[in-house]
């Protein structure tokens, strides 16, 4: 399957369950929200969850592209991308976990054709306040689907306080031969679903109270969803990624690794920038100029004159349809052109400051700190590029 059918697939199954269209919200939300990014599809959802009414009614369905800055150590593994479409469906006060999970059981079997001995599910097992969701592991082993109970990795919350509950994820064996062992133990078991029992505010001082109206919330990264349908073992083989993977091997000769975190950070960087957002030192400026420092960070350890100018339009234009960014793309590519000449002229800047500290010994935390804070100069290139870069 292709990301547009795995997408059409998706709302197809909702819409037959009676489920709205829920309207695609920006990265950037709205003021007043203390998060700089949409990290989930039940982000822009907050309210209706904590029981507004929503005028789409109290079944929804929809894709939404999340920035998620708490992965980003992780971005160069087969799995893991900054930016990336989440699958969502949702309950707001009407149906409950078990047909949550029947229903999901029955798109990933039935539309998605994958192998029920395929899968395995994790429950929350309980803690010192809640018990065992005995409702999920039911409804698992009612399906045939192998259970796993766990603690906290099975509690979903958005942040100390709020909105949480249990949720149950599901996994998909990637690996060759019979499935083995538990999602807990054996990382061929891929997370590619996970849904969440809104049922509780978290107050400052731990305690939880029900909120007054339960609600079923699912996400689904489509780029995983992907890989494990084509049976691929890396999200970086797919439809949205291949174009920059693509330009960037074509040109410059670089590790797998490296390779990855340069073709998702320019491609994350490329729908930040869609939605309004310019490289700054603070905020959303600064994590977009984080991602692309990162990228050329990379890209100028072997070869400091690299350029972003030498990648094509292909991936900037092809990541704009697939995210659905009615966007010119050249103006897109300008803007990092020109962040590139910014990070080049401070490493030309800081060069002489860091030869000078050096001088004096070897670095300590505090010379660090001050390259850092005073000539915005991160610990990676001041032991990685500048050196090198003139």
């Amino acid at each position: 399957m292709t990301p547009d059918e795995i997408i059409r697939t998706f709302d197809d199954h909702y819409h037959r369950l009676d489920h709205s269209d829920a309207p695609e919200s920006s990265l950037v939300p709205p003021p007043g929200d203390p998060v700089l990014f949409t990290t989930s599809g039940m982000h822009p959802l907050t309210p209706y969850l904590l029981g507004r009414p929503h005028p789409g009614g109290r079944r929804l369905v929809n894709v939404q592209r999340c920035l998620r800055t708490t992965d980003l150590d992780e971005v160069g593994d087969r799995t893991h991308l900054t930016v990336f479409q989440m699958l969502g469906s949702w309950s707001l006060g009407d149906y409950d976990i078990a047909t949550s999970l029947r229903w999901g059981f029955d798109l990933l079997t039935d539309g998605y054709r994958i192998p029920p001995q395929r899968l395995h599910a994790t429950v929350f097992g309980g803690d010192d306040q809640l018990g065992p969701d005995e409702t999920a592991r039911e409804t698992w082993t009612a399906l045939g689907v192998p259970v796993e109970a766990l603690g906290e990795d099975n509690w979903w919350s958005n942040g100390p306080t709020g909105p949480c509950g249990p949720d149950s994820e599901i996994f998909v064996w990637t690996g060759d031969g019979p499935p083995t062992g538990t999602p807990s133990g054996d990382a061929r078991w891929v997370e590619v679903w996970n849904h969440v029992q809104m049922r509780y505010h978290r107050h400052p001082d731990g305690r939880l109270t029900s909120l007054p109206l339960p609600s079923i919330d699912t996400g689904m990264g489509l780029e995983r969803l992907e890989m494990v349908l084509r049976g691929e073992t890396s999200v970086f083989t797919g439809d949205g990624l291949r174009p920059w993977v693509g330009a960037v091997r074509d040109r410059w000769d670089l590790p797998e690794t490296d390779l990855r975190v340069v073709a998702d950070h320019l491609r994350s960087a490329v729908v930040v920038l869609s939605d309004g957002v310019r490289p700054g030192n603070t905020g959303r400026g600064y994590v977009l100029r984080r991602l692309l420092r990162r990228a050329l960070t990379v890209l100028w350890r072997d070869d400091p004159a690299r350029s972003l100018g030498e990648l094509p339009l292909t991936g900037y234009a092809d990541t704009l349809r697939r995210f659905r960014r009615p966007v010119d793309p050249d103006p897109l590519r300008e803007l990092l052109c020109d962040e590139e000449r910014r990070f080049r002229e401070l490493l030309r800047r800081g060069r002489p400051l860091v030869d000078r500290v050096r001088a004096r010994g070897p670095l300590t935390e505090r010379d660090y700190h001050w390259l850092h804070d005073t000539h915005g100069l991160p610990r990676e290139l001041v032991d990685g590029l500048l050196s090198d870069v003139g």
